[in-house]
């Protein structure tokens, strides 16, 4: 009698387990930090350390890489696919992992790279960048002006 309650049991668990894997939240299609906290100006990045500028230049590196190639779907996290209309299927859901893993893996040997390299460059490329990257990523917010829908 013993052995048929814990069978059962063990049976339930392994039940309601399955249950709960088999529900796959929607998947963002911009996901993890996709913001930088402040804009700067020339003088301002003139005044920081090369430290503090290589910094500035790799967050936004990832904050590029996680928003300009899903661009035509999206400009900022909370999307999904199925709030785009695009079919929740098992084909799509995987393309989208593997686009987020792709992307994971790009900034990763990007990063690395960069902090090999990155400092012999010089400190007015790097402002020269940093300003670039900013005005690139404020345009975003200018994004839906182009969107005629």
């Amino acid at each position: 009698m013993k052995t048929k309650i814990t069978l059962l049991m063990v049976i339930f668990l392994l039940i309601t387990g399955l249950g709960f894997s088999q529900k796959n939240e929607p998947q963002s299609i911009i996901s993890g930090k996709v913001s930088i906290a402040k804009y700067h100006d020339r003088d301002e990045l003139e005044k920081m350390q090369k430290g503090e500028l290589l910094d500035l230049y790799n967050e936004r590196i990832e904050v590029i890489v996680k928003i300009l190639p899903n661009i035509a779907f999206a400009t900022k996290p909370g999307v999904t696919m199925t709030s785009l209309g695009i079919p929740d299927t098992k084909e799509n859901r995987k393309a989208l992992e593997d686009n987020i893993q792709a992307s994971k893996t790009y900034f990763e040997s990007t990063i690395e790279f960069q902090r090999k390299v990155l400092p012999y460059s010089d400190k007015s490329n790097l402002i020269a960048a940093i300003l670039f990257y900013e005005e690139t990523l404020k345009s975003l917010h200018t994004y839906n002006e182009f969107n005629k829908n």
